[in-house]
């Protein structure tokens, strides 16, 4: 993981944010939505959250978020949105964020808020966003408030569930030019070809630690400039 600009695409820690994809209860291991490895994912997405809340570097939860009658799911997803178990609904247990990922003060997930296509703020740095489909750009504010937050250039993406919503998400932020880091033991599905192709369109592939280790050098990094200036 690049801390000083090496190349267009290594990404810069002191100018990341976090963005979370879909990491609800609903999704983990015995629910509704069950997606193979989110749960074995999950602690690995909480350490990496608490990383950044140390750092005061921002991060976006995007979340789903399924009307009872289907109409703002994807048409393959109807089906069972309609069905009589809930899935991802609007003030059910199952749509709120996973256990541990957010810390025990913040708020409930504002689900009017987010349907209606709002921020929620949980936190100093800490936000959520719904999407309306696969893509986190898609149809939300999220560039919009990426680029309110100032000069964030880098995002580190981890969640559930690879081949749906993390690689559309990855694939829309780099059309937009952010450099991307992808954790590949802080996300569910993820393959060996997907791997590949990740790395094939300039994304910086890495584990939990790794990314730790260069967060702790950036934080040293800035500490020792600052003592020069």
């Amino acid at each position: 993981m690049s801390t000083i600009e090496t190349d267009v695409s290594a990404p810069d820690l002191r100018r990341a944010a976090l963005i979370t994809i879909d990491t609800q209860q609903d999704t983990l291991d015995g629910q509704p939505l069950e997606i193979a490895g989110t749960s074995a994912a999950l602690p690995n997405i909480i350490r990496l959250c608490q990383a950044f809340r140390d750092a005061h570097r921002p991060i976006v939860h995007i979340v789903r978020l399924y009307r009872p009658d289907g109409t703002n799911a994807e048409p393959i997803r109807r089906e069972l949105v309609r069905g009589r178990t809930p899935v991802l609904r609007p003030g059910t247990p199952g749509r709120s964020l996973a256990p541990g990922l957010i810390t025990p003060k913040a708020a409930e997930l504002d689900d009017d808020l987010l349907l209606a296509g709002g921020i929620q703020q949980l936190g100093e740095d800490e936000f959520v966003i719904y999407k309306p489909r696969w893509g986190a750009f898609f149809c939300t504010p999220l560039e919009d408030h990426l680029r309110s937050l100032g000069a964030i250039d880098s995002l580190v993406f981890v969640g559930c569930n690879f081949p749906n919503c993390p690689r559309a998400s990855i694939y829309e932020a780099s059309e937009r030019d952010y450099r991307i880091a992808l954790v590949e033991d802080a996300v569910s599905g993820l393959y060996g070809r997907g791997r590949n192709e990740m790395l094939n369109i300039g994304v910086e592939v890495l584990t939990t630690a790794e990314l730790l280790r260069a967060m702790s050098s950036t934080v040293t990094e800035t500490t020792q400039s600052r003592g020069t200036a």
